[in-house]
């Protein structure tokens, strides 16, 4: 009996890339995070082609439109919070001081100006965001957690009162653009870290928000 030929290997989902493309590749999402937090989502893809040193060709060999490099945009953003929140508890031997330090590298990353931005164009329920959101959810909760856990951090707020506090906090005043404006948010987001101690100074109204809270939210 002849043998069966041998199936063809399957072709990877994502061709690997070279080395100089992965660099031009970070490179553009690393522009187009800097370019929507200063000029706004309908920032000329030229201008951020220009920025990342780059050509326009190779802006579209990467990203076909807008819509796509938003949505690269946004996962870069949640995992480099998510980096942030993970590397925080990992080194940290103090548990509140782990979940300020992730709080003030948040605020680096500018989700305050990003998140409304981001919001216009992103598939929501796409399962690279559901995975990544997940993956952020369960970070800053450990982290959260830990500090609970320890009595530094009161029991009536969850990660969704977290991240609309950051969000708000280091979002920039209208008109103000964003020229010096991290002077003033990391000493508000201190004041908003002190409040989260305990033994607590008042009740809060209402019930804590959650990541899923905050998604039902239209």
């Amino acid at each position: 009996m002849a043998a069966t030929a041998a199936a063809p290997a399957a072709k990877p989902a994502h061709p690997r890339l070279r080395a100089d493309a992965v660099r031009n590749r970070e490179r553009l999402v690393a522009a187009a995070r800097e370019t929507l937090v200063e000029h706004g989502v309908e920032v000329p893809l030229d201008e951020i082609a220009r920025r990342a040193g780059v050509g326009n060709a190779t802006l579209y060999r990467h990203f076909a439109d807008r819509s796509e490099l938003i949505h690269h945009v946004t996962l870069s953003v949640m995992s480099r919070i998510a980096d942030q929140a993970e590397r925080a508890r990992a080194e940290e031997p103090d548990a509140f001081l782990a979940l300020r330090r992730f709080v003030h590298a948040a605020a680096d990353e500018r989700i305050g100006a990003l998140c409304p931005l981001l919001a216009e164009g992103v598939e929501r329920d796409h399962p690279e965001l559901t995975a990544a959101r997940d993956r952020l959810e369960r970070a800053i909760e450990a982290l959260m957690a830990a500090a609970r856990d320890v009595g530094r951090l009161r029991a009536d707020i969850a990660v969704g009162d977290l991240m609309v506090a950051l969000t708000q906090l280091t979002r920039p005043l209208p008109g103000s653009g964003c020229v010096n404006f991290d002077q003033f948010v990391h000493r508000h987001l201190q004041l908003f870290l002190d409040g989260l101690m305990t033994p607590a100074r008042s009740e809060l109204s209402g019930a804590a928000a959650t990541l899923e809270d905050l998604r039902r939210t239209p």
